[in-house]
């Protein structure tokens, strides 16, 4: 019977810590987002912005719209990002790209 008993309060401690860590979550969301509401590429990485350009307009779409041999040469997920984390000029352009993106989107 103890043995149950224990078995019982341990899941409930486990239930509790579980909704815990999800409300804490949720208010560092919310709290992320007031921090800047008006900024839309505030916790986007540059990774997911790649990916979702690439996943939009393809690597010869890209390569269109910014001319950069790492779109046009071989192009990777990995050696763009090394070229656009090294060149402030060619990232900017990316950026606006997906800005442009997001308000299509809405």
């Amino acid at each position: 019977m103890a043995k149950k008993s224990l078995e019982k309060k341990c899941n409930e401690i486990n239930l509790s810590c579980k909704r815990i860590t999800t409300q804490t979550n949720q208010l560092m969301s919310t709290e992320k987002q007031q921090e800047q509401p008006n900024n839309p590429m505030h916790g986007v990485k540059l990774v997911t912005i790649l990916e979702e350009l690439v996943a939009h307009h393809g690597w010869d779409g890209l390569a269109e719209k910014i001319n950069v041999n790492c779109f046009k040469s071989d192009p990777s997920i990995k050696s763009s990002l090394t070229f656009l984390r090294r060149t402030p000029w060619a990232r900017d352009k990316v950026e606006q790209l997906y800005l442009r993106l997001i308000r299509k989107k809405k």
